[in-house]
């Protein structure tokens, strides 16, 4: 695919938007390099490993090496958008199954009929 792909960031019922608040938590250096990962896979998709790994259900995970630790962002493919669903800094070797169960439920209420923030 050579279009470029969107990027939407799941929305909460009451307007929040958790990955974009958990991104704008972070450094400058930090969002810069997710930010560039996140490019790749908007111009270059679909993509593999060692940049992402697909979980399970439609759940793909935008795997993002920073100085010093890790970053992962879950997201799903909703037509010709990157939903991104939960981001974290990871600590173990799995993706934890708390984060993997957030990241379920978000999907699931995205491909529900009238998900959507227009």
């Amino acid at each position: 695919m050579s279009d470029k792909l969107e990027v939407d960031f799941y929305q909460e019922p009451n307007g929040n938007e958790p990955v974009k608040k958990w991104l704008k938590s972070l450094d400058k250096n930090t969002r810069l390099i997710i930010g560039e990962d996140l490019k790749r896979v908007q111009h270059r998709w679909p993509l593999g490993m060692p940049l992402v790994r697909s979980l399970s259900h439609g759940l793909w995970e935008l795997r993002s090496t920073l100085p010093n630790r890790i970053s992962r962002i879950i997201f799903i493919m909703h037509g010709n958008k990157i939903v991104l669903l939960h981001g974290f800094i990871k600590k173990t070797e799995e993706t934890p199954k708390q984060d993997k169960e957030l990241a379920t439920y978000r999907a699931k209420n995205v491909r529900e009929a009238g998900y959507g923030k227009k």
